[in-house]
Formats: structure tokens, sequence, C-alpha cells
């Protein structure tokens, strides 16, 4: 053996062997959580549900930090940019696997300088009806829309989400032609949706189940190729007969690219264990969410699958952001 190839395999040892003492010694400092998007939603909810028990278990203040803009992507760079020392991370809405098509200069790759540390759950979105207007079920809808084409209507939380790439799949798979209506994020869809200015709003159930519930919104279909536990009575748009159809909002959580095996996994750990809390669990779950941790190792190929879904929905629509 070379003095060389003993050195290299010397070193190798020392940096194994280093890792327990990488993850016992980070974090030195304040952890900063970026939620990319304003106060009051599903993100931030989730971040500031989180950090009591982090900030536990981690024993130093874990700090969460509202930056919005560019539906998610400025908050998101910021993270991407940031050193790989395990002192930032980013929590993302689904809107994080639509922006690299939608927004050309993003100003970062959403695959590679990042790591998908934790995907939280996902959620269906639900095709909802004001209860003013007379279909109770898809079918019903759907006669409808083709008897007058683009004349109804259909909101969003805005141009590119989700939702309206949906309906974009919707329409073509069920021969629709339907109007788009975006609004500025799920606050004004809420309000616009429960005064009936649009025939049909479509959202996740934590923008718009209170009006489910209250009975002012009658659901017609979920989106997601089964039916959701916390929407068991719900069909999903496969059992209205939409083919092809499997649209589900996500949660989930990233850090920058080259993190430390030992960050990751310290960091990995303690996001579970305040998941596996009962009460933390009622309240995710109680946000909309089905609940259901997965790790690098699915998470990684779920992102790039949702990715390169959406963005090819993005580019045969010739969508464009707002």
């Amino acid at each position: 053996m070379t003095h060389l190839s003993r050195r290299a395999l010397l070193a190798a040892a020392g940096a194994t062997l280093a890792l327990p003492a990488l993850a016992q010694s980070w974090p030195s400092g304040p952890v900063r959580i970026v939620v990319p998007f304003p106060p009051g939603g599903s993100t931030d909810a989730l971040s500031r549900l989180l950090q009591p028990h982090l900030q536990a278990a981690l024993g130093q203040p874990i700090v969460v930090e509202n930056r919005a803009g560019a539906s998610g992507a400025l908050g998101t760079a910021l993270v991407a940019r940031s050193a790989p020392d395990g002192n930032n991370w980013v929590l993302v809405f689904d809107t994080h696997a639509v922006n690299p098509a939608l927004i050309p200069t993003i100003g970062f790759d959403t695959e590679r300088d990042l790591t998908p540390l934790l995907l939280f759950g996902t959620a269906p979105m639900v095709l909802t009806a004001h209860r003013t207007r007379p279909w109770r079920s898809f079918a019903a809808m759907a006669e409808a829309a083709k008897a007058r084409p683009d004349t109804l209507t259909y909101g969003t939380i805005g141009n590119g989400s989700l939702a309206h790439l949906t309906m974009a799949l919707v329409g073509k798979a069920a021969g629709l032609q339907l109007v788009h209506v975006p609004y500025r994020g799920g606050g004004p869809l809420s309000v616009a949706a429960v005064a009936g200015e649009v025939d049909m709003p479509i959202a996740t159930r934590p923008a718009i189940g209170v009006h489910i519930d209250s009975g002012a919104l009658m659901p017609l279909a979920q989106t997601g190729a089964t039916r959701s536990p916390s929407m068991p009575d719900i069909p999903t748009l496969v059992e209205s007969g939409v083919p092809g159809i499997d649209a589900r909002a996500f949660w989930g959580f990233l850090g920058p690219a080259g993190l430390p095996a030992a960050i990751r996994q310290r960091m990995e750990a303690a996001l579970r264990s305040a998941l596996a809390i009962p009460e933390v669990r009622a309240r995710v779950i109680g946000l909309g969410i089905d609940l259901d941790p997965q790790g690098e190792a699915v998470f990684g190929p779920f992102l790039s699958a949702q990715i390169a879904t959406w963005g090819r929905v993005v580019r045969d629509n010739a969508i464009r952001p707002d």
C-alpha cells in the first residue's frame, strides 16, 4: 500500500468516525426554517406546530421565517444558496414542483441544489360547486358544461397553481371548455368561494373545507387517484369518469445540497419524533394532510416525478405565471 493510499484511507476512516461527533455538536446555534409563503397558510401552520418540538430535540432556538414571493421560489432560493451546515431549511408546498417550468428565471436547480429530507404527506384537492348551482355530481356539471362551452367558471389560488394545472388536464380528458378564474392565494379564493363568485372553487381541504362542512360548497370530486381517508365519501375524478388523474398537494422539508449525513439523520429523526406525538399528529391531520412521513429515498423520486408531470402540463398548455 502506498503512502498516499494509506493517508486516503486514514482520512476516510477519520471522516466516518467524525459523523457521530458532528451529529452531537450540531446545531451550535439557531436553526432557521424558511416558510416561503405569508403567515396563515398550511406551510406556516405546520412549521410553527413543529417548532417547539424541534427546539426541544435539538437544544437550540428554531426560528420560523416567512419569506414569501414567486409562488414559494424566493424563500426556497435562500435555502438552495445557503451553506450545507444544517442551519437553514425550507418547508415547501406543491408549487415547489411547478415552479421550475413556470418560472424559467428561478435562479436555482430544484433537484440538484436541495436535499429532499422528508415528505410529510399529501392531500387531494376538492372540486366543489357553490350551493346555489344545480349540480350535485361531476357528471351533472360536465353535462351542463358541454351544453354551454366557455361559460362555467372554476376558481383557484392562482395562475399556474396545481389546481389550475389539474383542471387543464380534466378539461382535455373530459372534453370540457371551462373558464379559469385565478385568485391571489387561498384567502381571496375562500372569500370568493363562499360568496358564489365562481361556479366551482377547487382547492385543498385546508383552504375550503370549512365551507364544505357548512354546506356553502357541495363537493363534486377529489383529485387523488384514491379516496383520501379524510374525505372517504367524496368520489375521485377517476371514479367520476375522468381517467389518469392523480393530483395531490404535498408538504415537504428540504435543506441545501451537500448536507452531511449526520445532520440529515439527526434532523429527520427530530422531525419524525415530533410527528409521532399524538397531539402533533392529530393537529397535522387536522390541517387536511394525509400524514405519511417518507424520507429522502422516497421523497426524492416522488419530487422528480412531480416536477416532470407538472412541467409537461405547463408546457403543453403554454401556462404563464400571473
